[in-house]
């Protein structure tokens, strides 16, 4: 017997939350918490729900191109939006969770307009008066947090690779920064540069 397609209703929690009489929603995601090198990326974005855009998701399902493509969509569409970074040095100071907190204060507060709620990719803490609603896999499961995770990763991915320009023989314009089998054999030749994050490479030291 053939399984049933079960179809994901991303505007549920919008829906919930307009609702509750909060007009401004805004999706809010991070991209870049684990990578060995590079910063943290947040963006924040309010989408209008009353004119969707098909195909927005967890920006990890989607390929480049198609997320390239969406990311254009969702800034011309966009309410407002708002991308923020959070370097490796302040990483390495005051820890991954605490920096990518910060960074999505940041990006709340780069936003053009306040919105009445953030929904947040599991997260539901931040310093802010703008109440936060986490939610378990938000990517996948909300529209504006799926639109603000494209933002994100397409933003960061850009990045990585201009950090390629200047440091290709680490091959970020590949991995991202990442920690895979040809990033770990090169640090390990070469040792890291200066978008490593040093807190993440303990493991260098391992004899």
């Amino acid at each position: 017997m053939a399984k049933e397609k079960i179809e994901v209703d991303k505007l549920k929690f919008e829906k919930e939350e307009l609702a509750n009489g909060h007009v401004l929603i805004a999706g809010m995601d991070e991209v870049g918490r684990g990578p060995l090198a590079g910063p943290v990326c947040v963006s924040a974005v309010i989408m209008p729900l009353d004119d969707l855009i098909d195909g927005i998701d967890d920006s990890k399902k989607l390929s480049e191109k198609k997320r390239i493509a969406l990311a254009e969509q969702i800034k011309e569409k966009a309410i407002a939006y708002s991308i923020a970074m959070v370097d490796e040095q302040t990483i390495d100071k005051i820890n991954i969770l605490e920096a990518t907190k910060l960074c999505m204060v940041n990006a709340l507060n780069g936003l053009s307009k306040k919105p009445d709620i953030v929904l947040v990719d599991a997260i539901s803490k931040l310093a802010t008066d703008i109440p936060v609603r986490g939610i378990v896999k938000g990517d996948s499961l909300s529209y504006s947090i799926g639109a603000a995770s494209i933002l994100a990763k397409v933003t960061r991915d850009e990045y990585m690779k201009k950090l390629a320009e200047e440091y290709p023989e680490y091959g970020f314009e590949k991995h991202k920064g990442y920690g895979t089998s040809e990033h770990i054999a090169v640090l390990k030749k070469i040792g890291p540069c200066i978008y490593h994050r040093l807190s993440f490479l303990k493991f260098l030291d391992e004899k």
